[in-house]
């Protein structure tokens, strides 16, 4: 069996066991090994977000309901924004694939700048009240 293969088995088996498929943000967190600086990155599905040089896309999220054990995986794809002489960045792909939450040196990306690993899948939250909860 491929490397690539077990992992996207993997993957195949969260949705298939009834992981979540509406989960609409990817919870990523982000270290920058330059500065020791942490950051929790909300990667809206289907959206590239910023993180220093990078930008990630989230292609997939899922997540096991809670009567199961916990598991969130996520398809991304990292780019590098790199500087040629007197030009516009370029990207550069570094990363494309599933990381697992519950295993982040599973599917790796392998930087010596930054690291990124998913934390959970979630569904975009809204500001609005829900039925029922005004005052009278």
């Amino acid at each position: 069996m491929k490397p690539g293969t077990a992992l996207l088995a993997a993957a195949l088996m969260l949705a298939a066991n009834g992981a979540s498929a509406e989960t609409t943000v990817a919870l990523l967190q982000g270290l920058d090994k330059t500065t020791a600086r942490v950051s929790t990155i909300e990667a809206p599905i289907g959206k590239a977000v910023r993180f220093g040089r990078l930008v990630i896309t989230a292609r997939a999220c899922v997540k096991h309901p809670p009567e199961e054990d916990p598991e969130s995986a996520a398809f991304l794809q990292i780019d590098e924004l790199r500087q040629s002489e007197g030009t516009e960045p370029v990207p550069q792909r570094v990363f494309t694939g599933w990381m697992f939450a519950s295993s982040p040196a599973l599917s790796a990306m392998e930087s010596p700048i930054y690291d990124v690993s998913v934390l959970d899948c979630k569904t975009a939250t809204t500001s609005a009240p829900a039925s029922g909860a005004r005052g009278k």
